[in-house]
This record gives structure tokens, C-alpha cells and sequence, in this order.
């Protein structure tokens, strides 16, 4: 039997780095998801405050195998 798999779109932010809000939005759809094989990275942003970065966003494609 073939594997069938759903791709979601999920947000995920971080003060740190976009690796950081990367990692942070495959913990959490780890924690929701089940049978998670992958992500990919559709965008990035970052939102400036007095001329500073103080966040970086990601939004991020994960894919999971259906049960």
C-alpha cells in the first residue's frame, strides 16, 4: 500500500533567528502532527522596530503521512 501524505501551511516566530523560528514551528507541529517527513521554508520576513530587527518569522510547509 503507497503512502498518502497532506502538506499544511503553518507560522512560526522567533527573537532570535529564522533558524530559531524554524525549529520552533517543527517542534510544534511535531507536538500536533503525527508521521511529520518534512518542511520547507515559503518565506521569510522580519519585523523592524526603531531601525532594529526584533523578530524573524517564518512561514513554513510541513508535510505528514495520512494514518
Amino acid at each position: 500500500m503507497s503512502d498518502v501524505a497532506r502538506i499544511i501551511e503553518i507560522a512560526a516566530q522567533s527573537t532570535k533567528s529564522f533558524d530559531d523560528a524554524v525549529r520552533a514551528g517543527v517542534e510544534r507541529a511535531c507536538q500536533t502532527l503525527r508521521g511529520v517527513t518534512s518542511a520547507w521554508v515559503k518565506e521569510q520576513q522580519v519585523k523592524v522596530e526603531d531601525n532594529r530587527i526584533v523578530e524573524y518569522r517564518v512561514n513554513l510547509l510541513v508535510t505528514f503521512i495520512l494514518d
